[in-house]
C-alpha cells in the first residue's frame, strides 16, 4: 500500500504549500525558511533524545537509531540540495500565484521519472506510462495558463526560479531512493532536519541579515512553523512509502505532486487568483492522470 502513503503524504504537501504562500506574503524569504526550519527540528528533538536514551524501541516507527559520520555527511549533501531547491522556489511563489507555482513545481515526475529510468533501471506498467503522460501533459497545461495572466514564462526570472527549484527537488527525490537503501527513514528525516537548521542560519546571516533594512524586512506570522509541522508529516509518510522494497519512485513521486490539487482550491478561495474555470479543466486532467497511476500500480 506504498501508493496511499504517498497519496496521504500529497495531501499534507498540498497544506504545506499553502502555508508557504502566507507565509512569504510581503515577508523575507531566508528568515521565512530559516524558523519554519526550526519548528520543524525541535520536533525531532524529543524524539532524538528518547532514541538514545533507549526509552523507545528499535523497532518503534519513530525510534531514530545512530548513523556513521560518513551517513552523515550523506544527509548533509541532501540538506544542501534541499535548501537550494526550497530557496529558488521560495522566492517564486512569493512573487508568482501559488495557482502557477504549484502546478510548475508538479512537473517534478518528469525529471524524476527520467532519472528512475536511467539511474533504478525502473521498469513501468503501461497503464503507469499512460497515467504519467495524462499527468504530466495537464502540468504542461497548467503551466502555460500564466500566458494568461500576463505571465511570460520566457522573461519572468521567478518562472525560471520555479523550474530550477523543481529540478533540485527532483534530484532530491532520487537521491532519497539511494539514501533509503542503507539509512534508516527515521534517520534520513531527523537529521537532515539538523542540518537545514545548521546550513541556513550562514546564509541568513550573511546574506539577509546585512541587507535587511534595505531589501525585504521579516514579519513574524504563525503559519511560519507550521511549514515546518506540516512538511514533517508529509515526508514522514513520504520517507514510509520509499523505504517499501517495492515502491517505485517515479510513482511515488508522481502522486505526492497531486499536492497541487489541495494547493490550487486555497489558491483560489484564499488568494482569489484567476483564471479558476480554465486551471480547473486541467486539474480534472490531472485526477484522471493518477487514477491511471494508481490503477496500473501492483
Amino acid at each position: 500500500m506504498w501508493w496511499l502513503l504517498a497519496i496521504i503524504s500529497a495531501l499534507f504537501l498540498g497544506i504545506y504549500d499553502v502555508v508557504k504562500k502566507v507565509s512569504v506574503n510581503n515577508n523575507a524569504v531566508l528568515p521565512v525558511l530559516l524558523f519554519s526550519s526550526v519548528s520543524g527540528a525541535i520536533l525531532f528533538i524529543p524524539i532524538l533524545i528518547l532514541s538514545q536514551q533507549g526509552i523507545l524501541a528499535e523497532d518503534h516507527t519513530l525510534y531514530v537509531p545512530s548513523i556513521t559520520w560518513a551517513e552523515h555527511a550523506q544527509l548533509l549533501l541532501k540538506a544542501a540540495i534541499v535548501i537550494t531547491s526550497w530557496i529558488f522556489s521560495f522566492f517564486a511563489l512569493k512573487y508568482l500565484p501559488l495557482t502557477i507555482v504549484a502546478p510548475i513545481r508538479a512537473t517534478g515526475p518528469l525529471w524524476t521519472l527520467i532519472g528512475a529510468i536511467l539511474i533504478f533501471k525502473e521498469q513501468l506498467s503501461i497503464y503507469q506510462w499512460v497515467g504519467i503522460a495524462i499527468t504530466l501533459t495537464f502540468f504542461f497545461l497548467f503551466s502555460t495558463a500564466g500566458k494568461t495572466e500576463g505571465i511570460s514564462f520566457k522573461n519572468n526570472k521567478w518562472i525560471w526560479f520555479i523550474i530550477l527549484g523543481t529540478i533540485f527537488g527532483a534530484i532530491s527525490g532520487l537521491y532519497d531512493k539511494f539514501l533509503l537503501r542503507h539509512i534508516n527513514r527515521m534517520a534520513v528525516q531527523c537529521y537532515f532536519t539538523f542540518y537545514q537548521v545548521v546550513l541556513f542560519i550562514p546564509l541568513v546571516m550573511t546574506i539577509w541579515w546585512p541587507t535587511r533594512k534595505k531589501t525585504s524586512s521579516f514579519k513574524w506570522k504563525w503559519s511560519i512553523p507550521l511549514i515546518g509541522v506540516f512538511l514533517l508529516i508529509a515526508d514522514f509518510f513520504y520517507f514510509y512509502a520509499l523505504h517499501d522494497t517495492d515502491s517505485m519512485i517515479s510513482i511515488v513521486s508522481a502522486l505526492r505532486r497531486g499536492s497541487v490539487i489541495i494547493a490550487f482550491a486555497f489558491g483560489a478561495y484564499l488568494f482569489k487568483e484567476k483564471n479558476i474555470k480554465t486551471k480547473s479543466i486541467y486539474l480534472a486532467g490531472i485526477l484522471i492522470g493518477i487514477a491511471f497511476l494508481i490503477f496500473g500500480t501492483k
